[in-house]
């Protein structure tokens, strides 16, 4: 019998698992969807009560799945809202059978996929009944050098994935995330980027196929999803779509010798003048070579300063490398023990504050190696250089808040090759670098929560000037409900759904408005900063596909 086929009749058989206005406790829910999943799943599964958490029936487990991934404290608090259930697929016909049992019972489903998530999306709903399917499971990451391709799961954490392609090739790598511990479903669809941006663009960029359950509980790969389900899902957030299964990437060359360096100035020993003249060597240096900058306010010998740090990773040896900042930025001075040559996977080890020369299985297998703090995110773009009256008005402000830090990420190189529409991701050409602010705290304090969160919220209203406009951009990775959130249905949805839509894919929204649409219709894939659809035009009705065997 087809899968098609068995769907069809698990649809007549459990058409009646609907929540009456009185089972909507969680309880309720956790005996719904054990009657309901095994019903939808495309062939016999009796383990299938396994994989699903309650936090009246097995609340001892529960909490456990639900605070393993959780990467930001300030969303894992007993004030924290909290997933009737929580659903685990070890199986693809796990995840096909819960997406329908959701829609079918009526209630909203988060997808988490094991990383980061800055607002805590992924397993915290403004809704107040909701489930989360976990995809943790789906971590396996099969390498092919042959063909210089990876299959990585939805599941799986960035670290992984380096370590899996390390284990077959010293010479190849994959440009994406600086922490071992991303995930790589929010990842990928979401943009990525790391220290090889200027040189190989974004993670998105080598992504060559992937799987999706649809809101239909279909399984669809590029073929017979199509280019425009395809193309949104590579920058555009997975989750609006659908629940992405696993990813195909194409990995790239990497020299055997890497190099590294970190160097250190504060504003008396001249970082204003060190970071306005880094402004003017991005368009310029070579793209082998990414340089990010740390500002962060530092007290030195009693006095309050900012301190700048210059972070660099080249693809090539430190003789190439010294050439290179000799002639294009003499001034920071870097010297040869300055520059450490590296493996490219030493390199990954280096940028995550790791010890490289660390046993790369010992950090990159570790799915819990980073310490979990409280934090806030938000992001903008600078297209022209910062005067370097402004930067002192910055390191002022800074100095003032005390406690908000700024990172800058080169841009220019292939970033300025690879159309803005080419992917849901627009930022690139006419970007000079881009800013992450940050701050992040270990004291569960409500009172310092207020606090830092506000300096955030200070520092970026101060830095309006310096940034792009009209729309100010934002980058989906660095999550930030602050510039809007989804609100209401129809064209509520819609127009609250364009305030930060446009901010992350500028001209790009309107045609991920048009394939959510087209493919989501009912809106069933849903979250605070989803894509939206358009008004009065769902169907009910989803666009027919293929579906694989």
């Amino acid at each position: 019998m087809s899968a098609l086929v068995f769907f069809s009749l698990a649809f007549l058989l459990t058409s009646y698992f609907t929540l009456s206005s009185g089972a909507s406790d969680p309880n309720s829910i956790y005996k719904s969807f054990l009657q309901c999943l095994p019903a939808r799943s495309p062939r016999p599964d009796p383990s299938i009560s396994g994989i699903v958490y309650s936090p009246i029936t097995n609340s001892s487990s529960y909490m456990t799945v639900l605070q393993a991934y959780i990467k930001n404290r300030r969303f894992n608090t007993t004030a924290t809202p909290k997933p009737a259930i929580i659903i685990t697929p070890t199986h693809e016909s796990h995840v096909q059978a819960a997406v329908q049992c959701a829609k079918n019972l009526g209630v909203q489903i988060k997808i988490r996929s094991g990383g980061h998530d800055y607002e805590g999306i992924s397993y915290v709903s403004s809704n107040k009944l909701f489930i989360v399917l976990d995809m943790f499971n789906f971590r396996t990451v099969d390498v092919n050098i042959a063909t210089e391709t990876a299959v990585v799961g939805a599941g799986a954490q960035l670290g992984e994935l380096y370590y899996r392609i390390w284990e077959k090739s010293h010479v190849h790598g994959f440009p994406a995330g600086v922490c071992p511990t991303v995930g790589v479903g929010g990842h990928l669809s979401g943009g990525g980027y790391g220290t090889m941006l200027r040189k190989y663009g974004l993670s998105v960029d080598h992504v060559i196929d992937a799987r999706i359950v649809d809101a239909t509980g279909r399984i669809l790969n590029r073929k017979t999803m199509g280019e425009d389900l395809f193309w949104a899902i590579r920058g555009g957030g997975g989750a609006s779509f659908g629940v992405i299964l696993s990813f195909t990437v194409k990995l790239v060359p990497v020299p055997a010798v890497n190099t590294v360096f970190r160097i250190m100035k504060t504003v008396p020993e001249n970082a204003t003048e060190l970071v306005y003249k880094w402004q003017s060597v991005i368009p310029i240096m070579d793209n082998n070579l990414f340089i990010r900058v740390l500002l962060q306010p530092v007290t030195v010998s009693r006095r309050k300063t900012v301190r700048a740090t210059f972070i660099a990773h080249f693809l090539g040896d430190s003789g190439a490398l010294l050439t290179e900042m000799n002639k294009i930025f003499p001034e920071l001075g870097v010297k040869k023990e300055d520059c450490i040559e590296v493996s490219w996977i030493q390199s990954v080890l280096y940028w995550a504050n790791f010890d490289y020369n660390t046993p790369p299985a010992t950090i990159l297998l570790n799915r819990h190696s980073d310490s979990v703090n409280f934090l806030k995110r938000k992001s903008d773009y600078v297209q022209t250089p910062i005067p370097k009256s402004g930067l002192t008005s910055i390191f002022n402000k800074l100095i003032d808040l005390g406690k908000i830090g700024l990172v800058f990420n080169s841009y220019g190189g292939r970033m300025n090759e690879v159309p803005a529409d080419a992917t849901p991701f627009p930022h690139r050409a006419g970007n000079l670098f881009k800013i992450q602010y940050s701050v992040n705290w270990n004291d569960e304090d409500p009172k310092l929560e207020k606090d830092y969160v506000n300096q955030s919220r200070v520092m970026y209203n101060f830095m309006t000037n310096y940034v792009s406009k009209n729309p100010r951009g934002a980058f989906l990775n660095y999550r930030d409900l602050d510039i809007g959130v989804m609100a209401g249905t129809g064209k509520n949805a819609y127009n609250s759904g364009k305030v930060y839509g446009e901010k992350y894919f500028m001209g790009n929204f309107d045609r991920l408005v048009n394939v959510k649409t087209a493919f989501d219709p009912e809106n069933f894939f849903r979250n605070e900063q989803s894509i939206p659809v358009l008004p009065g035009k769902s169907s009910g009705k989803s666009r027919k596909m293929t579906t694989l065997d």
